[in-house]
């Protein structure tokens, strides 16, 4: 049998240096290729010239765990290594001292990642095609959501600086100025002047036009009401062109809206395909768009978690202990998947808030001390091995077997 060589590739934009190293850490081959079909081929032929075969591929080690390179790597079959960037600044310092860098020292730094430490970092999951789907979907929902936030928050700050009317009248709404009777009813009234010239009629019909079918005519009183409050003017000039930009504002976030909507139909479409779909939204608190956000980032890989710990450490649920001498602390974790982490929180939320076993384990956590957000992070640290656990059996939740009767802490399932 021959030596066992590793690749390493550094990635960049248009073109990726690629070293092959042996057992010994020699070079055994190099070259830069190109970002393309071309590049792919050339790379596929110097793999196989250092001994690559079908039946024991050459690993990968590389800076980013997407891409078309990523995903050709990926579909051959071989074990590809996402290696943080953190990471290989600090390999590249066991070798050199004077902080010199390149691209092809680089390449040799990844290869020698796997030569020497491989057994400590994990190779990227064998997802299905439809996994990888659900989390390009799922991934741009969330981004929608947080891009639908920020618009939101920024037209709020500047109905803050001259429409105070607008925002206390719609305030304690569900959705706020997300929602379609906000956004209807600013696009016919951007400043005050505007909507004291509203008539009930045009406000309802504008609310029509945002979808609104009962209670139209009640609503529509209430606003021309709250709507002509007296209030602070900014100089008609200002007030006019603060109108203006709130319009522009107010476009942005009409296509996040939309955005955030289509993306959660064709997130909850996929995700109905999978066979996991019924265990996942078997736990409660996850419905479909939740549900393909938290199988997005743990896929469909069994082997991809060695337990249950492996996934809380990679969620950030379970706290990190940092023990030197005779100081020990056990803090919240921060480094973890912060897609998984913002939708464990409201997986946790919800969970809390609807279902009574885990609303009596936060209450509990509560009760010991913890605030909010750590006693819903305990509660989703608590879940999440739940689902790791029917996952690996493939059973749907039981609440009895999770947190046992009403009332009572399973014995099985008490430690986190």
């Amino acid at each position: 049998m021959g030596l066992k060589v590793f690749c390493g590739i550094d990635w960049a934009e248009r073109h990726h240096d690629v070293a092959v190293v042996d057992e010994q850490g020699r070079l055994v081959a190099k070259r830069r290729i190109s970002d393309d079909l071309a590049g792919f081929t050339e790379l596929v032929e110097l793999l196989a010239d250092a001994g690559d075969s079908a039946t024991d591929p050459i690993p990968v080690a590389i800076e980013t765990p997407r891409g078309l390179l990523v995903a050709a790597l990926r579909s051959s079959g071989r074990r590809v290594y996402s290696i943080n960037p953190m990471a290989v600044a600090r390999y590249r310092e066991r070798l050199t001292v004077s902080r010199k860098k390149s691209d092809h020292a680089d390449a040799m730094v990844l290869a020698n990642i796997l030569r020497t430490d491989a057994h400590v970092h994990r190779a990227l999951p064998q997802d299905s095609e439809l996994v990888q789907a659900v989390a390009v979907l799922a991934r741009a929902h969330q981004d929608a959501t947080w891009r639908r936030t920020r618009a939101s928050n920024e037209l709020r700050s500047l109905l803050r600086e001259f429409y105070p009317v607008f925002l206390d009248a719609f305030g304690g709404r569900k959705g706020n100025l997300t929602s379609a009777d906000a956004r209807a009813v600013l696009a016919i009234a951007p400043t005050p002047a505007a909507a004291a010239r509203l008539s009930r009629a045009r406000i309802a019909a504008a609310l029509r036009r945002g979808g609104r079918q009962r209670g139209v005519e009640d609503l529509a009183e209430e606003l021309h009401e709250a709507l002509r409050r007296p209030q602070l003017h900014q100089p008609p000039m200002v007030e006019n062109a603060m109108g203006t930009q709130a319009l522009a504002l107010l476009a942005t976030l009409n296509a996040e809206c939309a955005s955030v909507e289509q993306l959660a139909e064709a997130a909850g479409e996929t995700f109905r395909q999978h066979p996991d779909h019924a265990i996942i939204t078997s736990l409660p608190g996850l419905a479909d768009v939740t549900g393909a956000r938290v199988l997005a980032e743990i896929g469909d890989d069994r082997s991809r978690f060695a337990d249950a710990r492996a996934l809380k450490a990679y969620a950030g649920s379970a706290p990190v202990t940092r023990a030197s001498g005779r100081s020990i602390s056990v803090t919240h974790r921060r480094v973890k998947n912060d897609r998984l982490a913002a939708v464990g929180y409201v997986w946790a939320f919800v969970a809390a808030t609807h279902a009574e076993p885990a609303k009596q384990h936060y209450q509990r956590r509560r009760e010991q001390g913890d605030r909010h957000a750590a006693a819903l992070r305990h509660l989703f640290n608590r879940m999440l091995g739940q689902l790791h656990h029917c996952l690996q059996t493939g059973q749907t939740y039981d609440p009895i077997k999770a947190f046992g009767p009403v009332g009572e802490e399973h014995p099985q399932t008490a430690a986190a």
